[in-house]
């Protein structure tokens, strides 16, 4: 949903809101916030995880530079070894290389698929904790923003990459025109705020604190790891694709005994895309009734069919920024602050 229409939705709810939300406790933004970046910059795009060609990602480069950006192809772009955009060695040095670089104000993953888990212990971040940039992307790019959160609470941004970004702009449908402009405006600092559709299966209620999230099945595999996602008094934000409802039952599980679910302060539900059960092994629970399972004893607000994942309504959040999040009975809504 467009910014616009955010606000129109809001404003008869401000006054409930504002009540509501002074019994909050006041959380502190801990994560550093890059430098947002303005015309002239220049935004690095090299490939950590799968394979792409030069061909594919010039939709994105020719939109960036429209966007005033100048835009630098890592190394990795073209290159393949079998399904990944290069070898190890070659996308973790393309990698170390746009993070190094002073003169690269944020680096966009290509792609994801699969690889930024078998070079993310080989990276130094010595140089990009000292001067820290945007990392922009979503799917196994998880691992990247999970790491970095971690390690260094340093803010990033979870959205489309190159390979979603429209070959003929003037035909793309409306709603994945604003997914893609909202990267602009996450990067260039405008305060983001978004909205869902009412859920009957939503929890009502205001949180207020840093927003993380990415992949589920990600965050399953990298759980034990320093990668491992630190969730206390945080947003959360999950969703994934091509999963049976018992994969994602498992992961919620994982979750939930690992103690990601316990201590947050919001969750929100993106989108998932669900692959049908086999016949005669039906697991006969929806992806509601697994999520609500493994949360009946908290009570923090929770908001399903938010905006984000595989999907074309997939907008840019700004992970490590402070967000409210306000599940009501009608809408929920998600305001930068």
């Amino acid at each position: 949903m467009k910014r616009k229409d955010f606000i129109t939705g809001l404003l008869p709810l401000a006054v409930s809101f504002k009540a509501v939300s002074t019994g909050l406790s006041d959380t502190v933004n801990t994560f550093k916030v890059p430098p947002y970046i303005k015309a002239g910059d220049t935004i690095g795009i090299t490939s950590p995880a799968g394979f792409i060609s030069i061909e594919d990602i010039q939709p994105a480069v020719i939109k960036m530079q429209e966007w005033g950006f100048k835009v630098k192809t890592g190394n990795t772009i073209g290159k393949r070894d079998f399904s990944f955009g290069g070898t190890d060695e070659e996308r973790l040095n393309d990698m170390q290389v746009m993070l190094d670089d002073r003169n690269i104000k944020a680096i966009m993953c290509a792609r994801g698929g699969y690889g930024v888990v078998r070079i993310i212990d080989k990276l130094d971040f010595k140089k990009f904790s000292e001067y820290p940039k945007w990392i922009i992307g979503f799917s196994d790019i998880t691992v990247m923003h999970s790491h970095i959160h971690t390690n260094l609470n340093i803010a990033s941004l979870h959205s489309k990459m190159c390979n979603s970004f429209p070959f003929d702009w003037n035909l793309a449908e409306p709603i994945q025109k604003d997914t893609i402009e909202s990267i602009r405006q996450c990067l260039t600092g405008e305060k983001m705020n978004y909205s869902s559709p009412y859920n009957l299966n939503n929890k009502p209620g205001i949180a207020k604190g840093p927003l993380v999230g990415g992949n589920l099945t990600t965050f399953e595999t990298i759980t034990g790891s320093s990668s491992n996602l630190d969730t206390k008094d945080k947003i959360l934000f999950v969703e994934d694709t091509g999963e049976y409802l018992y994969s994602i039952d498992r992961m919620f599980w994982n979750m939930k005994r690992t103690g990601k679910l316990s201590n947050l302060a919001g969750l929100i539900i993106g989108g998932f895309k669900i692959k049908a059960d086999d016949a005669g092994e039906e697991f006969g629970r929806t992806l509601e009734q697994i999520v609500l399972e493994k949360i009946k004893e908290y009570n923090y607000p929770v908001c399903f069919d938010f905006p984000v994942g595989h999907q074309k309504n997939n907008y840019a959040l700004k992970c490590g920024v402070v967000h409210t999040l306000h599940v009501t009975e009608k809408n929920s809504f998600l305001s930068e602050i």
